[in-house]
């Protein structure tokens, strides 16, 4: 029943982690254009804001296609691990 809502959602995940990895090369290209380090810290301090952004999306969209299948306290398990993964990184 939910097959053709889970074959968009794998594509979106795909394709956002795509983008991701897209943005990711960008920056280490324009990294080595600018040569400059102050330049890369700012550049990579623009991606420390790609990288959660995507993790959070990609695993929303994750649990959308998981709805029918997860127990709904289950949700809130693996939402508190994205969570606790974006409090142990923070500086």
């Amino acid at each position: 029943m939910f097959s053709y809502l889970r074959d968009h959602i794998l594509m979106g995940m795909a394709g956002l982690r795509l983008f991701s990895g897209m943005i990711e090369v960008t920056a280490a290209v324009a990294m080595f254009y600018f040569g400059s380090v102050q330049k890369a810290v700012q550049i990579n301090a623009g991606l420390a804001l790609v990288g959660p952004t995507v993790l959070i999306l990609v695993t929303s969209l994750g649990l959308i296609g998981l709805a029918d299948k997860l127990e709904f306290w289950r949700m809130f398990v693996v939402m508190g691990g994205v969570g606790l993964i974006l409090w142990g990184v923070r500086g």
